[in-house]
Formats: structure tokens, C-alpha cells, sequence
């Protein structure tokens, strides 16, 4: 099977050039062309040597993921469902705003964490994306897309847990900070993760670029209850390595994601409760209104309670903002992309038997 160049970093597409027989610069040439300039056709890559434009199209390919369609909302938000190998289907989102175009980008096909108040993880799991296929959503959006609507930032919070797909993921970021490629910088680039601790930690050593955190409880018990990798890695062993992870860098925040729960993790108590467990974290915590899906049993705190929480945070010295919500009529909005997972878990089946 050919070789797809999406799947190769800057030193992996110099390697193959050298194993081609050329230099290795040649590969860094090869980079920029897919990348900053979005040609896919060999033979338009001029200053590539005619023998190795012909050993390319022997050997590798670019093969991107294919666009089943595209949905804009009333914001301008757009939602994109793309296919990828096996027939999976997946959902990235391109949310503009005044000063910047945000792509929400997928890094599995469903997800294995079965948070209870997400669809994605509702849905059951099938496999991690490749490098070709991450990245690949990102190609799609910058070339496809007008200057006016030009993607500025990339955040790893669709479907998925990146860190549970850890190398492709790093190295999909690695292109997309790549000055030959996308030239996003450390601070434009942000990966969430709800706490998969050793990955985490070696995630330190691999980059640096943002990190939010699925928080959305400050005591183990119920964070057991809304995202159940607590019960593996509790708060306990989590904050000590957020903590770890901007030690270096007195610059950096850690944003910490809180689903707003009616009922559930909203009160007084619950705000207490945080500001007790991020304290002398550099931290933003980002409020974010429940978003309904079908069958859940999950409401959004009323507006009002929001603000309240948000006040209670601020006046303790936090920064605390509500995230305004992004394409909600078209299901674009946090926690509600779903695409077409074959799932291998048996999730909604065991789903439906606990319900029977």
C-alpha cells in the first residue's frame, strides 16, 4: 500500500526522501508543498527534482479525508462530516470570530471514556485516527476556506481523548507548529484531555503547547460519577501533574473545562470546593453551558446559576469566563459531535441492557 505523506513529519518525509536517494532537504521542500501550499498534485511541485515527482507517484500518495458534507449554523460556525478509511465517519468544527478561526479537531473515531454527561462518549469507540487522518481535518479547513475565515488556532477537543492516541496526536501537532507547514505557535495550539496521567507526563516532554483540562467536578466522588478515568487516575494524582506540566513557564495557564450541570455540580458547595483545589494553580476555568443530546437526562444550569458560580470564582482572585455556545442548531456545540463509529466497545448495547 502506498505510503500516505499526511502520516510524515518533517524528519520522516526527509527520511524518505533519503531512502528515495535524494537530500534530505528535498523533504523539507515536500513539506511545504503539501502544507503551506496545499498542492497535492506531484507534478505541480516544481522545484522537486523530475525523478523523485516520479518515484513519489510510485511509491506514496496524499490522501485526505473525504468531505460527506458541510453544515453552517446561524453563528457561522460550520460543521464538517468526513469519512476516513473503513468507512468510519468523523466531525471537525471551524468556529469564526472577530480576530480568529478556531478548528475543533477530532483525534479518535467515538471515544472510550464513556463521560456520562458527552454524546461522543455515548457512542461507543472504534479506533484511533492516524497522523494523516488529524492532520488531514486541518488541510481541509485551511485550504478550503477563504482568507477572511483563515484558521488561527487548533483545539484537540473533538471527538476523542488525545491522549489515549498519544503518538499520532503529538506528532499531528508537531506539523501543525511546523514553520514549513502551519505555522500555528505553542500558544495557538491547545490539547484537552480529561487525565490520563502517565500520558500527561510524557506529554511534558514531547511539547508544549496549551492545556485544558476536563475537570467539571472538584471532588473525587462525583468526577467518578461524570468522567469515570478519575476512579483510574483521581484528582489526587491529576493536579499534581497539571501542576508539573506549566511548572517551567510562569506565563502559562492551565484552562480547566467545567460542564455546568443543573443540580449536579453547580452549587455553592461545588464552587467552594474548586477554588479550594486549583488554588495556587495558574488557571482560567472555562464554565461551559450543558449542551442537550437525545437520552440524556442532563440539564443545563440556568443562566443566572452561571453567572453566580462565575462571580463566586472571580471574587477568589480566579479567572473565570462562560463559554459562549457555539453551533448548537447543528449539534457543533461541546460535547455534542458524533459522526458513525462501528463500535467495538458494545457501549449502546450495554447501554440499553442497564436500561431494560
Amino acid at each position: 500500500m502506498p505510503v500516505n505523506l499526511l502520516d510524515l513529519d518533517r524528519s520522516g518525509l526527509e527520511s524518505l526522501c533519503v531512502e528515495l536517494g535524494f537530500k534530505a532537504y528535498q523533504g523539507r521542500n515536500l513539506l511545504k508543498w503539501i502544507h503551506k501550499h496545499g498542492v497535492v498534485d506531484f507534478d505541480a511541485m516544481t522545484d522537486l527534482p523530475k525523478r523523485l515527482r516520479e518515484e513519489l507517484l510510485l511509491h506514496t500518495e496524499i490522501r485526505l479525508p473525504k468531505i460527506v458534507f458541510e453544515q453552517p449554523s446561524l453563528d457561522g460556525t460550520i460543521k464538517r462530516l468526513l469519512e476516513i478509511d473503513g468507512g468510519q465517519r468523523i466531525e471537525t468544527v471551524f468556529i469564526p470570530e472577530e480576530n480568529r478561526g478556531t478548528l475543533c479537531v477530532s483525534s479518535q473515531v467515538g471515544c472510550a471514556l464513556e463521560c456520562s454527561f458527552c454524546s461522543t462518549g455515548q457512542q461507543g469507540f472504534n479506533r484511533n485516527l492516524s497522523v494523516s487522518e488529524i492532520i488531514g481535518q486541518l488541510w481541509l479547513a485551511v485550504h478550503l476556506l477563504n482568507e477572511q475565515q483563515a484558521v488561527t488556532n487548533v483545539v484537540m477537543m473533538g471527538m476523542g481523548e488525545p491522549l489515549a492516541n498519544f503518538d499520532a496526536v503529538v506528532s499531528a501537532m508537531d506539523i501543525m507548529q511546523d514553520d514549513l507547514a502551519y505555522q500555528l505557535s505553542k500558544h495557538k495550539v491547545t490539547l484537552s484531555t480529561s487525565g490520563i496521567v502517565p500520558a500527561l507526563k510524557a506529554l511534558r516532554q514531547a511539547t508544549d503547547v496549551c492545556l485544558a483540562v476536563s475537570l467539571h467536578a472538584a471532588e473525587n466522588q462525583l468526577r467518578d460519577e461524570l468522567v469515570p478515568i478519575n476512579k483510574k487516575y483521581p484528582l489526587e494524582q491529576l493536579i499534581p501533574a497539571c501542576r508539573e506540566y506549566i511548572k517551567d513557564d510562569k506565563r502559562r495557564k492551565i484552562t480547566w473545562e467545567y460542564v455546568m450541570l443543573d443540580g449536579v455540580n453547580d452549587s455553592n458547595r461545588d464552587a467552594r470546593a474548586l477554588i479550594r483545589l486549583l488554588e495556587g494553580i495558574p488557571s482560567k476555568v472555562n464554565l461551559i453551558p450543558f449542551n442537550p443530546f437525545p437520552g440524556t437526562a442532563y440539564r443545563s444550569s440556568p443562566a443566572e446559576r452561571i453567572e453566580e458560580f462565575r462571580q463566586r470564582l472571580r471574587r477568589s482572585g480566579m479567572i473565570a469566563t462562560t463559554r459562549k455556545t457555539r453551533g448548537n442548531d447543528i449539534d457543533a456545540a461541546c460535547g455534542q459531535l458524533v459522526g458513525k463509529v462501528n463500535d467495538r466497545s458494545n457501549r449502546q448495547l450495554r447501554m440499553a441492557m442497564r436500561n431494560t
